[in-house]
């Protein structure tokens, strides 16, 4: 009897994985045989797809629903995709692209095929990754450029502040004493007094 497993990943947290999970029981994967993953497909290290990895064995089943969610490097992916079917001797059907079912077209010119398909989309899927990046990283940078702050907005100074860097800068207490009274580590203290200064001028 074959076994049947399922492959889902998304990239992140906020993610919906329920689209995959139910095209995963609409082929009567078991649960127990579904592995679900929350983590990016830049490359291989993932705990869950390991474990799916050493469970495999030869003429099991593998489904996946589209190239991207096994991942988007496109040299990994085609990596992973010769060590299950070569090496674990392990089928993989990729339901968003019929072409690419190991089952199908095992002679020469199937296998030509399925694996013309697989690096295309392969490519596509790591081409999409670069332009998510992209896109990213022009955002950041149009945000910034129209003053947008990035992570934890920094904390208020103290009310009585002026008072301490004022003591501090006329030699009446050290940095130490300061930065104390401030309730802030001395790096921090020293910088916020620079700010500080800056800021006066």
């Amino acid at each position: 009897m074959i076994n049947k497993y399922g492959y889902v990943r998304v990239s992140t947290k906020d993610q919906n994985e329920d689209r995959q999970l139910e095209a995963m029981k609409q082929l009567e994967i078991s649960e127990k045989n579904i592995y679900v993953e929350k983590i990016s497909g830049k490359d291989f290290n993932r705990p869950v797809y390991q474990k799916l990895v050493k469970k495999l064995r030869a003429d099991d089943l593998l489904y996946i629903k589209s190239i991207d969610r096994l991942g988007r490097n496109y040299e990994e992916i085609l990596e992973q995709w010769r060590i299950l079917t070569k090496e674990k001797k392990v089928d993989i059907v990729v339901s968003d692209m019929p072409l690419l079912d190991t089952r199908r077209g095992k002679d020469l010119m199937g296998t030509f095929l399925s694996d013309i398909v697989l690096q295309v989309l392969s490519f596509v899927a790591e081409n999409e990754r670069s332009n998510i990046k992209q896109r990213q990283a022009e955002g950041i940078a149009v945000a910034k450029a129209k003053g947008v702050r990035f992570g934890r907005p920094p904390k208020p100074l103290p009310k009585d502040f002026h008072k301490i860097y004022k003591k501090w800068k006329d030699g009446k207490i050290s940095g130490v004493v300061a930065a104390n009274a401030c309730n802030m580590p001395i790096s921090t203290f020293l910088y916020k007094a620079k700010s500080y200064e800056n800021a006066e001028k």
